[in-house]
């Protein structure tokens, strides 16, 4: 057993025993729990801390490790909290933090339930022993733990130039700032160049982490509708009269969570119109490195197409490798890039140097090319196995995710409840639109799973629990 299913498994244990524990009872010694379960102090230490993350239970140095109040609260006198909830809404622009349809991509479900509804590739589809080997080789170089540059590694900025421009060469290193991964390179993004209280227009429906981030920020975003060739233009140039906003963020090539590519014509469109605005687009091109095995040849980032610093592009290789891989790359020209530069060091000085230096040895090294094609097999084989079984109007051939499309009527919450007591997790689709939904929907992932089989398992039960309506 490796450390962390002994981690998992010791923390399910003491788990269960803390449920005979009454408030305020001390755990065992950690040597004690050495003893009984024959597990390290290291495993014994970690598995604490899981519980202590969880609110379960409380350390208290130099006494011990003890039962939290079962209200959620430490053994001793309950505190007020009241007082917060006016000192968080005081004073003119306050805002709320919405993450619930984030934290449904990042919840882990129980073993027991088939998670169709993850945003990261399953532990054996990401490239472990690569990592394993790239931290190490990054250990060993000199220099490894000192300051970084505040825009990246030199080396890191130039692969990833090189990465999204393409044959075209159109991109150099000195236009590419290293973020600490995509959802970080998008807060960055909207938060330079739109003020508080600014409308930003978004893909409806989108990836509900932009929604999180405009809200966040004090901005106010507002829906373009989308159909299968992507946006639409003619109503995205309406969106910009109308709202006067200066930022359209996008996600053209396997848009997040309907799949659709951006149609050659409405790509130019897009360029055009927002030139037209005198607004930038914020290219999220997050699933660039998840292509299918028989997908076909893929468009160039709009970024290749533009000259004039309109287009602010991410591009991430967290998605494609490992959530605790978190780096990214924002590429802009001209005053954009210098605000995004002074923005990012203000809120996190730099991205650590050895997570830059491990990304670096890992896209240097030949394994991460077999890992892409491992990658595009794998995904491939998971679309054609979910969708024997469920068919959504539109299929696409990268990323990992489904957009499926309910009947009229249909409470996809209820939905989504009845298919978890089933055993399976999905994603309702109400969290995707930052307005009302034309309709119900649900998002189905498809990376998240060990298996072909237990992908083909949850479809079967996710069909049974739409055929009988909840």
């Amino acid at each position: 057993m490796n450390e962390r299913s002994s981690v998992a498994a010791l923390a399910d244990s003491l788990r269960r025993e803390l449920q005979r524990y009454p408030d305020g009872r001390m755990l065992p010694s950690s040597r004690a729990l050495m003893g009984e379960y024959q597990v390290g102090p290291g495993t014994v230490s970690r598995a604490v801390a899981v519980l202590a993350a969880e609110g379960l239970v409380v350390s208290r140095p130099g006494a011990g490790v003890f039962r939290v109040r079962r209200d959620g609260g430490p053994a001793g006198r309950a505190g007020d909290l009241s007082w917060q909830q006016v000192a968080l809404s005081a004073g003119a622009g306050s805002r709320g933090v919405d993450a619930a349809g984030v934290l449904a991509t990042l919840t882990v479900p129980p073993p027991d339930v088939i998670d169709l509804s993850g945003g990261y590739l399953h532990p054996s589809l990401q490239p472990e022993r690569a990592l394993a080997a790239a931290l190490a080789r990054a250990g060993r170089r000199p220099g490894t733990w000192s300051r970084p540059p505040v825009e990246g590694l030199p080396e890191l900025r130039a692969w990833f130039a090189a990465d999204i421009a393409g044959p075209a060469h159109t991109l150099s290193a000195a236009e590419v700032l290293v973020a600490a991964g995509g959802q970080s390179a998008l807060s960055t993004a909207l938060r330079a160049l739109a003020p508080p209280g600014a409308p930003v227009l978004v893909e409806s429906p989108t990836y509900p982490g932009i929604l999180a981030i405009a809200r966040a920020a004090g901005l106010r975003p507002v829906p373009v509708p989308m159909d299968a060739e992507g946006v639409r233009t003619d109503l995205l140039a309406d969106a910009f009269a109308a709202t006067g906003a200066r930022v359209f963020v996008c996600q053209p090539l396997f848009q997040n969570p309907t799949g659709a590519v951006l149609a050659p014509r409405r790509r130019v469109e897009v360029l055009r119109i927002a030139r037209a605005a005198g607004a930038f687009v914020v290219e999220d091109d997050f699933a660039r490195k998840l292509v299918h095995a028989d997908a076909p040849p893929l468009p160039q980032p709009l970024a290749a197409d533009d000259p004039d610093g309109v287009v602010v592009h991410i591009r991430s290789l967290t998605k494609a490798s490992s959530p605790s891989l978190r780096i990214a790359a924002i590429s802009a020209r001209g005053p954009a890039f210098e605000r995004l530069r002074a923005l990012q060091a203000v809120d996190s000085f730099f991205v650590p140097r050895p997570l830059q230096e491990t990304a670096l040895e890992l896209v240097a090294a030949p394994a991460w090319r077999t890992h892409l094609r491992t990658v595009a097999t794998a995904l491939r084989d998971r679309r054609l196995a979910f969708t024997r079984e469920l068919t959504p109007h539109h299929i696409p051939y990268g990323g990992y995710h489904l957009w499926l499309r309910l009947a009229e009527g249909a409470d996809e919450t209820a939905l989504t409840a009845a298919a978890f007591r089933a055993g399976v997790a999905v994603t309702p689709g109400q969290a995707y639109y930052p307005a009302e939904p034309p309709a119900p929907h649900l998002r189905i992932s498809y990376s998240g799973v060990p298996g072909v089989q237990q992908l083909t398992d949850g479809a079967r039960l996710l069909k049974q629990v739409l055929a009988g309506g909840g």
